[in-house]
């Protein structure tokens, strides 16, 4: 019994030493006095926003193809001396703007000149994002050209579009200026 009384007292002991103790109540009153605020230091102007990126119209030279020597060409020479311009487009875009519409209405001019010639266009873009949405954007880019060109008069039948992303840059560097020269539609002679 004696046991029973002792383990019972310790229990209690320990019990009472776990317990939670009330937190110390603070006299409420009234609120410190505010202290007016220290002044601010001039202010400096922030730095200007950046430039937007600058369009590189005519960065990829096309040299002239004489009219006479064309048809004699074969495809490779004709590809390697293209008679058409890449279109190029702005960061994250498939739109066409006023110069990229303007290099496509002259390459539509030269698909007219030659009615048997087969193009496929190939969708470009930059080395930034993930090949899955370079891909996707690639097609976006080949196929807003495909779109334009039969608007403009060329038969569908003769057009083909591919997408290879940033797999084929036009320039290797990782700066803007390298950038803006890969996001583009190519055009390449398939047949003719």
């Amino acid at each position: 019994m004696k046991r029973a009384t002792i383990v019972l007292m310790l229990l209690l002991a320990f019990t009472a030493a776990c317990a939670k103790k009330k937190p110390a109540t603070v006299a409420s009153g009234p609120p410190p006095a505010a202290t007016a605020p220290a002044p601010a230091p001039a202010a400096t102007p922030p730095p200007p926003p950046p430039r937007p990126a600058e369009r590189v119209e005519d960065s990829v030279p096309v040299p002239a193809i004489s009219e006479d020597t064309i048809g004699n060409r074969s495809l490779e020479d004709l590809n390697r001396d293209s008679p058409f311009k890449p279109a190029f487009f702005d960061l994250d875009s498939s739109d066409l703007d006023d110069a990229g519409r303007a290099i496509v209405s002259a390459n539509a001019d030269i698909m007219k000149r030659y009615p048997t010639w087969v193009v496929t266009v190939e969708g470009h873009c930059d080395e930034r994002g993930t090949a899955e949405y370079n891909l996707a954007l690639g097609e976006k880019r080949a196929v807003a050209v495909k779109t334009y060109l039969v608007a403009l008069g060329v038969s569908p039948d003769r057009l083909r579009t591919v997408s290879y992303g940033k797999e084929f840059p036009f320039d290797t560097g990782h700066t803007e200026s390298a950038w803006s020269k890969n996001r583009r539609a190519h055009f390449v002679i398939t047949s003719k």
